[in-house]
């Protein structure tokens, strides 16, 4: 009897799905080698920005998240390269640059678990701008001054709070709006002295009287009303001269109050 050959290849269509799963398997493994490749490239960079932002070497971290960014912009670590070279902008007395990159990484997370932080620096910088501006006041012209950093740090800083009035940044926001409440009365206040040395009273009234309707309950209120008081009585007003001043002697104001320091 004829012994029964067995066959030990695989009929043709079989052999062609056979080639083809080995090279699919072929070819996950290396996207997989790959993809492991470009993490590890990735969390280098970031490391490597990382550390130049804890000695203190901005300029570095920012080329070093900026590298990231461009060559792996998908992923966590691009993410928090975009925080970490926002506050890198701001340590670097870069505020336009730290504003920017802030609201891009709002734009684009704007459910990210570190949100609130973006918010933060982004009040943060425009906050330090007004600090500058208000120390060069002594020797510039009062008209001249440009309250616009101070606004939009009170603005980023509002939008933080009511959105996240529970995050670790909302007490520090909440400190630094007074303070710049204070700063953009006094503002009014340098304004309104400027006017009346020019004998523009009733420009010199009306900053006065914004600042009683906008800054209300801030150690600026007083000077507000005595310079009213002034103003009416030089425009020939002396009955609204005296109600202002018995406004003032009948009302208690709030003393200056602790401010942060930009």
């Amino acid at each position: 009897m004829p012994r029964t050959r067995i066959a030990t290849a695989l009929p043709r269509p079989f052999l062609l799905l056979a080639v083809c799963l080995a090279a699919a398997l072929a070819a996950g493994c290396a996207g997989d080698a790959a993809l492991q490749g470009e993490l590890g490239s990735a969390a280098r960079l970031y490391e490597e920005g990382r550390k130049a932002l804890r000695d203190g070497y901005y300029e570095i971290a920012i080329e070093k998240f900026e590298e990231l960014e461009t060559r792996y912009p998908f992923g966590e670590y691009a993410q928090l390269a975009q925080l970490d070279m926002a506050y890198a902008y701001y340590k670097s007395e870069n505020p336009a640059s730290a504003v920017a990159v802030a609201e891009r990484f709002i734009k684009t997370y704007p459910r990210h678990p570190q949100v609130a932080y973006a918010y933060y620096l982004r009040g943060l910088a425009n906050f330090n701008v007004a600090g500058d501006v208000f120390d060069k006041w002594l020797q510039e012209d009062p008209a001249r001054r440009d309250p616009r950093p101070a606004r939009e740090a009170f603005a980023h800083f509002a939008e933080l709070v009511r959105r996240f009035p529970d995050s670790p940044y909302a007490a520090d926001a909440r400190l630094r709006m007074l303070y710049l409440r204070n700063f953009l009365a006094r503002h009014e206040l340098h304004v309104a002295r400027f006017y009346m040395r020019r004998g523009a009273y009733v420009a010199a009234l009306n900053r006065a009287k914004y600042v009683l309707e906008t800054y209300y309950q801030t150690p600026s209120v007083p000077e507000a009303l005595s310079l009213m008081a002034e103003a009416y009585e030089r425009l020939a007003l002396p009955r609204l001269a005296e109600e202002t001043r018995r406004v003032l002697e009948l009302n208690r104001f709030p003393d200056e109050q602790a401010q942060p320091e930009p």
